[in-house]
């Protein structure tokens, strides 16, 4: 971010409850921004833990000491993601008596009023004058990483044939479940490309998939051309995104949709069973946009602008930051 001779950057705090989902957005936001934010991870004591944030009377006494300190010097922005760091971001606020510019992201149940900005996917309805809405989530997902994180990644994975295909399997949340049928039926679709079209795969499974569903899916591909990561040694999420030509992704997952869509190449969709209102809006949008198409057994080809919601949001931000970053 180029500034002034006398422009010093700012402070930033990005506050996470430790989920990685919620805490991604913030970083990508931060980085957007260009920032260098401390990370402050809290942990939440009960009951708070469970009470929604409007009932927080002293938000700074719900945390457990084996988090982060909230504590002055007050940082200039603070980034927020996720229910439990609503409270203890406005506490923030007021402790530096508004001189904190908050940014809430994703819908914490708590009037956006009493942010100074509130970013929110736009599937969940929520308005208002400082409301930003975006298609999908915030992330890291940037060009230069994908080509760096697939120029590291491609000798390893010369022997596959094209079309590569990122496979990026989520699992059960609140919203989806994944059976073993699902997950039989899943396998079965993935080998097909591999056998029958000549695919190379490239799939990554997550904790939430479970044990017993990714060793439905490894003894599937066992023998077929297929690179299959299950947690041990260095993530080639990244690099998998970067080589792929096309992506199958499960539609638990918002933000691994999103990071697949900033790559421009065809996102195929996994219907799990399950689902919400919400997430029904957010496929939907997808599909009108014509970034994703449902995943039935084969791959196609389609295209469309990368998806970059991080960089059109952080300017906006930038926009109404502007003049609170400077310094005489």
């Amino acid at each position: 971010m180029t500034e002034p001779a006398s422009y010093t950057q700012p402070c930033c705090w990005v506050l996470s409850d430790g989920k990685a989902g919620t805490e991604v957005q913030s970083l990508g936001l931060a980085e957007a921004l260009g920032l260098e934010p401390e990370i402050k991870r809290i942990e939440i004591r009960a009951p708070w833990h469970w009470l929604p944030p409007s009932l927080w009377v002293q938000p700074f006494r719900a945390l457990a000491s084996g988090g982060a300190r909230l504590a002055p010097p007050w940082p200039e922005v603070l980034i927020a993601s996720g229910r439990l760091t609503a409270a203890p971001a406005l506490a923030v606020r007021r402790a530096s008596r508004g001189a904190t510019f908050a940014i809430q992201i994703q819908n914490a149940k708590v009037a956006p009023r009493r942010f100074d900005l509130v970013v929110a996917p736009r599937h969940d309805r929520l308005s208002g004058a400082n409301v930003l809405s975006m298609l999908g989530a915030l992330h890291r997902v940037t060009p230069r990483r994908l080509a760096d994180a697939a120029a590291r990644l491609a000798p390893r994975l010369a022997h596959l044939p094209r079309p590569r295909i990122a496979v990026l399997i989520g699992g059960t949340s609140k919203a989806y479940r994944m059976t073993p049928r699902g997950a039989r039926r899943l396998a079965a679709q993935l080998a097909s490309l591999a056998r029958d079209q000549g695919a190379g795969l490239m799939i990554t499974v997550s904790r939430r998939t479970g044990a017993e569903n990714a060793a439905l899916l490894r003894a599937e591909l066992e023998g077929l051309r297929a690179a299959f990561w299950d947690g041990q040694g260095d993530n080639p999420y990244l690099g998998y995104l970067g080589l792929a030509d096309a992506l199958i992704v499960t539609s638990d997952s918002v933000t691994m949709i999103s990071e697949a869509a900033a790559t421009g190449k065809p996102v195929h969709v996994i219907e799990m069973a399950g689902g919400s209102a919400k997430f029904r809006r957010f496929h939907a949008a997808m599909q009108e946009a014509g970034i994703t198409r449902p995943f039935a057994g084969r791959i196609e080809d389609w295209s469309y602008a990368p998806l970059d919601e991080t960089a059109r949001i952080a300017a906006e931000v930038k926009r109404r930051l502007e003049g609170r970053l400077r310094r005489p």
